[in-house]
């Protein structure tokens, strides 16, 4: 039977004109070539714009490749039959076709997933980021604060409480001291209030003497005639101390109560930095502290031991350490040099360590923890009778923090220097610490504090008493 269909198809074939023949083999041809023709030219076409540039960028031109891939992927395909449907050309793609077919698939695939991941992620950080935004700020759209409203008028007149909602000592209710400097403290909003209310148990004035008195600003620029140290510190300590130590029944005469009631023997450090010449500043700066002294409410060295009261002065910047010292009832102390301080940890040390010593010369105009110290000849010589910080700029010290944390030998800085301050009876303190990011500041804050620094100097006083400043507070910054 093959045979006879075979003998059949020959003679149909050779009984055709060989002009037909040749005709329906060339316009078999032609209209193949012209299929291919107009389908490269509607490409370019297509590619000839820029939506076409940016599909073909992205791989995204998944139809022709498809059906490329399709095609390529039969072994053979039906091409036009001839006029009577019994001529049948069968075409055979090639491997070398079908492999880049098939790898042009996979590369457009491979390219789309590569655009669209960064995408994707970018998506999902975003919906992480608002949904902690929505439950972080909750109170935005729910009053979650059942306390509010809860017997609004207790305490008033002819009110259950009548009489009974105050207490004396009102001023510092429910705030809690913390270990924190408000570094620059004059700049705020309300200088000394607001450390006082956010419970930081330092604060910094600058002092500049100009024509017998002491005024507080950052430089001379921003010195004015009514913001003295007397108006922004002296009178409102008198006030707040007056308030915390009233004269009643209970307490007759009492003078030991500090500024905050959660802890009343709590000191608060008046830090007073020296901007003019210390020799000319001290002793106007001795005299206007006459009001606190009177009142007993400086804490001061009798000569055998320290006698601790609510505010203790301590004296930085140009103050002169030979002038400190000399004091016999003295009740400003000493900021000493930190970073003279260092020691090794006691299993280091060997029987031939001995403590760094200073130079025995140093110059009156160095700055904090160098005025004045012309006699001193060991880190020893500052200690708890004369001294009361031993402080030095973070930045200069210990350096810039890479890669958001502390390297090895930047932790053998600060441990030694804390090592030595607080064997001496000081406490340390490190200023200049960096403020933003927050998650490095934040990092630097807990370092310190871990490895027992005393006091934090912050610019942040929200940030230092409310935040926990232990974790991330955010991804970046």
């Amino acid at each position: 039977m093959a045979c006879e269909e075979s003998g059949k198809l020959d003679a149909v074939s050779h009984s055709l004109p060989v002009r037909y023949y040749r005709h329906s083999s060339s316009s078999f041809g032609d209209d193949e070539e012209h299929h291919v023709s107009d389908y490269s030219s509607s490409t370019r076409e297509r590619r000839r714009t820029w939506v076409g540039r940016f599909l073909q960028t992205l791989g995204m031109t998944i139809r022709r490749r498809k059906a490329s891939f399709d095609y390529c992927s039969s072994p053979t395909h039906e091409t036009h039959e001839s006029a009577h449907g019994l001529l049948k050309r069968k075409r055979t793609s090639p491997p070398r076709e079908i492999r880049r077919c098939r790898r042009s698939y996979v590369a457009g695939f491979v390219r789309r997933a590569c655009l669209a991941l960064p995408v994707l992620v970018l998506m999902f950080l975003g919906l992480l980021h608002i949904l902690q935004v929505l439950i972080g700020r909750a109170q935005l759209l729910w009053d979650i604060d059942v306390y509010d409203n809860w017997m609004p008028d207790w305490g008033k007149s002819a009110q259950p409480g009548d009489g009974l909602s105050h207490y004396p000592t009102d001023a510092t209710r429910d705030v809690i001291p913390i270990p924190c400097h408000s570094h620059n403290d004059y700049w705020r909003k309300r200088p000394f209030f607001d450390a006082i209310h956010w419970g930081c148990t330092g604060v910094e004035a600058d002092v500049w003497l100009f024509d017998e008195d002491l005024y507080v600003g950052h430089n001379t620029a921003s010195l004015t005639k009514n913001r003295t140290f007397r108006n922004l510190y002296i009178n409102p300590l008198l006030d707040l101390l007056g308030a915390m130590n009233p004269n009643s029944t209970f307490s007759p005469n009492t003078t030991g109560h500090g500024v905050f009631d959660e802890d009343p023997n709590q000191s608060l450090v008046l830090l007073v930095d020296f901007k003019t010449n210390g020799r000319e500043t001290y002793p106007y700066v001795h005299k206007q502290l006459e009001a606190l002294r009177e009142k007993d409410y400086l804490t001061y060295h009798d000569g055998n031991a320290i006698q601790k009261r609510a505010v203790t002065v301590v004296g930085t910047g140009n103050t002169p350490f030979d002038m400190v010292v000399s004091e016999k009832r003295r009740d400003i102390f000493f900021d000493a040099p930190l970073d003279k301080m260092w020691e090794p940890a006691r299993s280091e040390r060997s029987e031939s360590d001995q403590p760094l010593s200073l130079a025995p010369t140093i110059s009156f105009s160095r700055g904090q923890g160098n005025v004045g110290t012309g006699l001193v000849t060991s880190a020893d010589d500052f200690n708890s009778t004369n001294s009361y910080y031993a402080s030095v700029s973070f930045t200069k010290t210990v350096g810039f923090v890479w890669r958001g944390h502390l390297s090895h030998k930047q932790m053998d800085i600060i441990r030694g220097q804390i090592r030595g301050a607080q064997r001496r009876g000081l406490k340390a303190r490190y200023w200049d610490t960096p403020g933003w990011p927050i998650n490095l500041r934040n990092h630097i804050w807990h370092v310190l504090m871990k490895e027992g620094a005393d006091m934090l100097n912050v610019d942040d006083l929200k940030g230092a008493a409310v935040q926990n400043w232990m974790a991330r507070t955010h991804g970046l910054w």
